[in-house]
């Protein structure tokens, strides 16, 4: 699933190239990806005629207000993937492709999901939270909210949890998951399993240090994009930051930091990856 740095790169590509941008026309395929909306009219109905005035993230969502103030939420899901286009005999959509986006200055926006988990809506303001009660429960945003490590301290001794179930908990910090939790804690030099109220003062400091620059260096590579390459940012380039990985998915191989050989273990009932040497 697309992880914070993911989403944000779609975000400051939509940014830039769709923002602004008045849709004319929405095609939809299947009920699937809009299944909150009674039929595919009432959908095309909240968006036809309608400029995409800004695009704002939060957590895993992309929100793009529709002018006039309504909300258009994206949720990417295991596989989704919006894909801008130009469209034409040249271009035609590729299989899975459920929602289409034509702008009246041209162009194609389009919503692909193979495995149809993520999804599309339009919602008030004021319903956002209702229809999204995730959204109303998000812990701080890593890219987006600064604090000081005192106080990202003191949450630590408030939640009194496993690292790693600490970091992927959106409650606690929104928009990081399997990937990014243990990229994390490898810069860290921190185990999953230590407890959050028993780190140092300097554990803690290098804690939100390695999470701030982790993300802040995904998003400068533009997101990971794993074998199966489903994530791909807004033009359909795969990102970056796979190359840079330290322990996600290298198991066998040496740690970049002390030539261990990274291990996996199952936390939760998912594989997670570090290095048994420098990891404490």
């Amino acid at each position: 699933m697309p992880e914070l740095p993911e989403v944000e790169t779609l975000r400051r590509d939509l940014e830039k190239e769709v923002i602004g941008k008045r849709v004319k026309t929405v095609e939809v395929t299947g009920m699937r990806s809009i299944r909150r909306h009674p039929n595919k009219k009432h959908f095309i109905g909240k968006l036809e005629g309608r400029k995409l005035a800004s695009v704002t993230r939060r957590g895993k969502y992309l929100l793009m207000k529709l002018e006039g103030g309504d909300i258009l939420v994206v949720h990417l899901g295991m596989s989704g993937q919006l894909l801008r286009a130009k469209g034409g005999v040249k271009d035609p959509p590729p299989k899975h492709t459920h929602v289409t986006f034509t702008f009246t200055q041209g162009g194609l926006l389009r919503f692909v999901d193979p495995r149809t988990f993520g999804e599309l809506f339009v919602t008030t303001p004021d319903e956002l939270e209702a229809q999204v009660p995730e959204l109303a429960h998000l812990g701080f945003d890593p890219v987006d909210d600064v604090m000081s490590w005192t106080k990202f301290g003191e949450m630590l001794v408030a939640r009194r949890s496993k690292l790693k179930t600490l970091l992927m908990d959106q409650r606690f910090v929104a928009g990081l998951g399997n990937i990014y939790s243990d990229e994390i804690l490898w810069a860290a030099g921190l185990r999953y399993d230590r407890s959050s109220d028993r780190l140092t003062s300097q554990e803690v400091r290098r804690l939100y240090r390695s999470m701030i620059e982790t993300l802040q260096d995904a998003i400068k590579h533009r997101g990971s994009s794993l074998g199966d390459e489903q994530y791909v940012d807004l033009f359909g380039a795969i990102g970056d930051y796979q190359s840079q990985h330290k322990v996600y998915d290298r198991e066998g191989q040496s740690c970049r930091r002390c030539r261990s050989t990274i291990i996996r273990v199952k936390v939760n009932g998912r594989s997670s990856f570090l290095c048994p040497q420098c990891q404490v």
